[in-house]
């Protein structure tokens, strides 16, 4: 109802009813003031604020990544001919098995350090971007987050990556040696065979900027859907702010 249809409609019944029976039918009417532009950006960084850590959280934990099949990063499609070949290469499908979950584990330990990150970008959108977003699709506002942010999330983002793909994981070595492990072995196998096996090929992908790209793939992923869950369900919208933005 339209707040000043609302206003007119209590003020018609005031000869009509006792002080208690108005305040009864003033609280069912529910005069509410509109949403000012500043209150619908609050409520959009609020979503997005939300959002982010709910997903950040969820893929930080143990097997954030590696469970879930909707995130969970494979050795990259050049990689394929290796998966293929495994059984070529000694000890090739242990290592491909280890490099899998290496991959995964550096994501999920680097998923722990992505909330200051975003929540930086955050605080950046503007009133005019928020009330634009607002009637946009029920991924409008990560889509406009990470086209206006990811260059910057992922020099960020990065370093981390890096940093967590170094960490000795699986039995000693790290994502990055096992990697590299795997790839030498089979570039070597294949350059061996050049000019013998039209399919064999050298495999030449920086692991840790496929990783970054994966990662962030997920972790952009899970924050729309979240916003689509807070747009759509009024259980989602923890906050009052929440509330009045998205009824």
């Amino acid at each position: 109802m339209n707040r000043f249809l609302k206003l007119f409609t209590f003020i018609s019944l005031l000869g009509m009813y006792s002080c208690a029976e108005l305040i009864q039918i003033a609280n069912s009417i529910e005069l509410e003031t509109p949403l000012t532009e500043n209150e619908i950006a609050q409520g959009l960084k609020e979503a997005l604020r939300v959002g982010t850590d709910s997903a950040a959280h969820k893929l930080s934990v143990t097997n954030g990544y590696f469970s879930d099949e909707a995130v969970k990063i494979l050795l990259p499609e050049e990689a394929n001919i290796i998966v293929d070949n495994a059984k070529k290469i000694p000890g090739g499908e242990k290592l491909i098995n280890d490099v899998i979950l290496s991959i995964n584990r550096a994501a999920e330990d680097a998923a722990k350090e992505a909330g200051p990150i975003f929540f930086k970008a955050i605080t950046e959108m503007t009133i005019t971007d928020a009330v634009k977003i607002l009637g946009g699709e029920d991924n409008a506002a990560t889509e406009y987050f990470k086209s206006k942010t990811y260059q910057e999330l992922f020099a960020l983002y990065s370093p981390k990556i890096k940093q967590s793909t170094d960490k000795k994981i699986i039995a000693g070595y790290s994502a990055g040696q096992t990697w590299e492990s795997l790839t030498s072995k089979y570039n070597q196998l294949a350059g061996s065979f050049v000019g013998q096996m039209a399919d064999l090929h050298k495999v030449e992908v920086e692991l840790n900027d496929y990783l970054t790209q994966r990662a962030l793939d997920g972790l952009f992923l899970k924050i729309s859907n979240e916003e689509s869950k807070i747009r759509k369900d009024p259980a989602a919208r923890v906050t009052e702010i929440l509330r009045r933005v998205f009824k």
